[in-house]
């Protein structure tokens, strides 16, 4: 069995929160303690809390570990039923639902996250963790001291927008696609 946590809450400030938390409370993830779960309050004012089982679901949840590249893309087939995704972090990886239960997966920024699928009952059916690693095909980093420059290498090297680079190379690699994109889009 899996750790259990005990708490002591003072009963009207757990109330109190409770009406703060509004209809919210339940989908940040908060697990709710059903009311046989809390004994009665005693002189002090404190109620005693007993554990709770957590809840399982009724089928396994497919669990997979996923793995994409900054600025790179990954098409994944979600469990049949899903009617819902979640990223856990959107600043570390972003989704974008196509048809037929098929998501595009892209790495944003360096870190780990999650991804959740749910059914129409909002019960989890799938549950991935998503690496955000740095691409490394092609690819040459200079150090220069604390500057680092990135160069795509494909055959020939050129400055390449990486994030971790040096503020000033990376602005002007940046300005300099930029400039190049607007240039192409007016021919």
């Amino acid at each position: 069995m899996g750790t259990r946590t005990w708490m002591l809450v003072s009963l009207p400030c757990a109330m109190a929160a409770l009406s703060l938390a509004g209809p919210s409370f339940a989908r940040e993830g908060v697990k709710t303690i059903p009311l046989a779960a809390v004994s009665a309050v005693d002189d002090r004012n404190v109620a005693s809390v007993r554990p709770v089982e957590p809840i399982r679901p009724a089928v396994p949840i497919a669990r997979d570990e996923l793995s994409v590249a900054v600025n790179r893309a990954k098409v994944i087939k979600l469990p049949e039923k899903a009617q819902t995704v979640v990223i856990g972090n959107p600043g570390v990886a972003d989704i974008a639902i196509q048809k037929n239960g098929v998501v595009v997966l892209t790495g944003k920024s360096f870190g780990v996250t999650n991804f959740i699928a749910l059914d129409s009952s909002g019960s989890i059916i799938g549950e991935s963790m998503v690496s955000v690693t740095a691409p490394t095909d092609s690819t040459v980093t200079v150090q220069r001291g604390l500057d680092r420059q990135t160069y795509s290498c494909t055959p020939v090297c050129q400055p390449s927008v990486a994030l971790g680079d040096a503020g000033g190379f990376f602005a002007e690699t940046k300005g300099q696609v930029e400039q190049n994109s607007a240039f192409v889009g007016t021919r």
